[in-house]
């Protein structure tokens, strides 16, 4: 199999679904993450100033949420491949892409852990 730039892939209608499906269902994932736990620091808040440290907290949190998920088919395969490396999704959510992607995803993920 001969390698292809992450960013060269041709998604098909059919892959574009199973891509936009994998995601959300990751990011909504995160997103679900994210808001417990503030709702955590939320209850624990004593002082005023403590809304801060959550401002800051989410401000973090948002700026790498949109580092890391970004829906854009030339930077897709890299996304996935470090979704699938942190957990946030499985290869069974990618069910439907075409092989020579997921290989791409799979190398990406073991490239991204090193």
């Amino acid at each position: 199999m001969a390698l292809i730039p992450w960013g060269d892939f041709q998604w098909s209608p059919a892959e574009k679904k199973v891509a936009r499906r994998a995601f959300d269902r990751a990011l909504q994932g995160e997103l679900q993450i994210v808001m417990v736990a503030a709702k955590k620091r939320a209850e624990k808040m004593q002082r005023p100033s403590e809304v801060w440290d959550l401002e800051r907290y989410l401000t973090k949190r948002r700026a790498q949420i949109d580092r890391q998920f970004d829906y854009r088919y030339s930077v897709l395969i890299m996304v996935f491949g470090s979704l699938l490396r942190e957990g946030k999704m499985t290869e069974h959510d990618l069910d439907g892409l075409s092989e020579d992607k997921l290989a791409a995803i799979r190398r990406f993920a073991e490239l991204w852990g090193r």
